[in-house]
């Protein structure tokens, strides 16, 4: 019973993947060779033959063959009497080859094998999954959602491998369920206690770089280089592009006719805004483009700080700050330069300037309606109350009482 355990035990291990048939045989051949030198103290006179296709093994012993009463080695030695029993012709000092059942050595040595031959393979396999996934960093894999933590999700991939999405991996608007297909770029694997450890995301820039390869032939050919990625996962993203053939246009490539290209990825990543800009050496010209869609009037550049000083008409203040902060933001992340907005007034223009009203209203207030580019009075009372509230954190009661106070400077 134990060694038809043994063999279904092997029968198995034969459909394990990632482990090729060389290394295999190698590893059985080593777990029976050890056992045999626990058993006999040698393995020298044993021939272990491995059957990967049937799941099966045999093992043979070479002895001598002695006159009867001078064995002095049992395992190395045959009396020629024994010898006779298998084959009436042996005669002395020929060799003897039998077969070794593994169960004639009892339960406890079958056990003991098992869980060694089960252990050395396990690790093996272990170790070619990390392997595996070592050349993979950077790549997009496609797998199906097992178990969903608080803080983590367990996928498996298509030969049930375990990796893992964190919270702090996901785009926010991320929601799985058990038995969902999900696509995440793999970014960090490690060893943690002897189990491979694969980390996947969905926010990395490097996610978004892939599904543009995937979606857009020329940047996957090389025809167009994608030259830097920014991106606040789930919100907004800007993608700066470079094409070394005039007759191709970067942006036009990407985005593709009426944008059927990008929207595979805007779905992807959860309706994510995605601006695509052309990459330029001209620091004034590519300031200009990563502050779309506001329209800029002038520039101040300061090269050694890695500072710019942006004017725009009132109107366009707001676009260029965006929801949040966010336009502003991602356009300092990707020309490398820190931005400051200013509103360019007209010649005929009478505004006041919000800190004039500081003995009036609370400076937090201010604050805030100076993070969304208002920054005099009119430039706040162009907008509505709606979009003052949709635009900032102030309460609608807030900012009628603002508005009440800067109409009463123009009255």
């Amino acid at each position: 019973m134990e060694n038809i355990d043994l063999i279904e035990t092997f029968s198995e291990f034969k459909e394990l993947k990632n482990i090729d048939r060389a290394t295999m045989i190698s590893v059985l051949e080593d777990v029976f060779r050890g056992m045999l030198q626990k058993m006999f103290t040698t393995d020298e006179n044993f021939d272990v033959i491995i059957n990967i296709d049937k799941g099966d093994f045999e093992i043979w012993r070479n002895r001598e063959v002695v006159e009867d009463g001078l064995v002095e080695d049992p395992n190395r030695q045959i009396s020629l009497s024994e010898a006779k029993k298998i084959d009436e012709d042996y005669e002395v000092g020929e060799d003897v080859t039998d077969e070794v059942k593994f169960a004639d050595f009892g339960r406890r040595a079958i056990l003991a094998l098992r869980q060694n031959l089960t252990a050395r393979i396990l690790d093996l396999e272990k170790n070619n999954v990390y392997l595996k996934y070592s050349d993979r960093v950077g790549d997009i894999i496609t797998g199906e959602v097992y178990q969903v933590w608080k803080r983590e999700i367990l996928v498996l991939d298509e030969e049930a491998n375990e990796l893992i999405l964190p919270k702090s991996e996901q785009i926010p608007s991320d929601y799985f369920r058990k038995g969902d297909t999900i696509r995440a770029v793999v970014i960090k694997v490690e060893m943690r206690n002897n189990i491979p450890l694969i980390v996947l995301s969905r926010s990395s820039p490097i996610f978004l770089e892939r599904l543009f390869e995937l979606e857009v032939p020329e940047i996957f050919d090389g025809l167009i280089t994608i030259k830097k990625i920014v991106r606040v996962p789930g919100e907004r993203a800007k993608v700066a592009v470079e094409s070394y053939d005039e007759r191709i246009d970067p942006v036009g490539a990407c985005v593709g006719m009426k944008g059927s290209r990008i929207h595979g990825i805007v779905r992807e990543l959860k309706n994510e805004n995605i601006d695509v800009i052309n990459f330029t050496n001209n620091i004034q010209l590519y300031i200009t483009r990563a502050l779309s869609p506001a329209k800029i009037t002038s520039i101040k550049i300061d090269p050694e700080n890695n500072k710019a000083e942006v004017y725009l008409k009132p109107n366009e203040v707001s676009l260029a700050i965006g929801k949040g902060g966010l336009n502003i933001k991602l356009a300092s992340q990707l020309t490398g330069h820190e931005i400051d907005v200013y509103r360019e007034a007209g010649d005929n223009d009478e505004d006041v300037n919000l800190e004039e009203f500081a003995d009036e209203i609370d400076g937090w207030i201010l604050d805030e309606l100076k993070a969304v580019g208002c920054d005099t009075a009119k430039s706040v009372l162009e907008l509505s109350v709606e979009d003052l509230v949709k635009r900032t954190d102030l309460e609608e009661e807030t900012i009628s009482e603002v508005v009440k106070i800067l109409k009463a400077e123009f009255e």
